[in-house]
């Protein structure tokens, strides 16, 4: 099972911004330190924002922060909602396979790729960012972690 580049942008924009306590981040402040294009990433931005694990406000003062639905997210969930249910093969393409009324394999990569989901769905977005990996986030970020956050 391999995630598509917006699913893994997704995750790694909900850490980015699990880890933030008192500065709002912009969508560009958040590309930049990722190092991804502003255009990828606000179009990662604008659908965290529909699915409601991402708030956005704009002006003085505004940037992004995970809403308390976001920090709480199945992992699971969330790599579900962005890749989609679609099968992980694609047996009825433009070129459909000559076994897909008898295939056993389309049905095992249905359940392998549920079971994908499936040891994904306990880990939620604030698990993500525990220690270790929180205070290695900041790290990255140019912030020093704090005492509380670790060494």
């Amino acid at each position: 099972m391999r995630l598509t580049r917006f699913t893994d942008l997704a995750l790694r924009v909900l850490m980015r911004l699990a880890i933030e306590e008192s500065e709002l981040p912009t969508t560009r402040d958040v590309a930049a330190a990722m190092e991804v294009p502003y255009t990828h990433t606000a179009k990662v931005v604008a659908r965290l924002q529909h699915l409601g694990l991402v708030e956005a406000r704009r002006g003085r003062g505004g940037g992004l922060t995970l809403t308390s639905a976001g920090r709480a997210a199945s992992v699971g969930g969330v790599v579900r909602e962005l890749e989609g249910a679609g099968d992980v093969v694609d047996c009825d393409g433009t070129s459909p396979c000559p076994l897909r009324g008898a295939c056993l394999l389309r049905g095992a990569l249905r359940r392998a790729q549920e079971a994908f989901f499936a040891a994904l769905d306990p880990l939620t977005v604030s698990d993500l960012v525990a220690a270790p990996t929180g205070p290695l986030l900041l790290g990255i970020s140019g912030r020093a972690p704090t005492v509380a956050e670790g060494p």
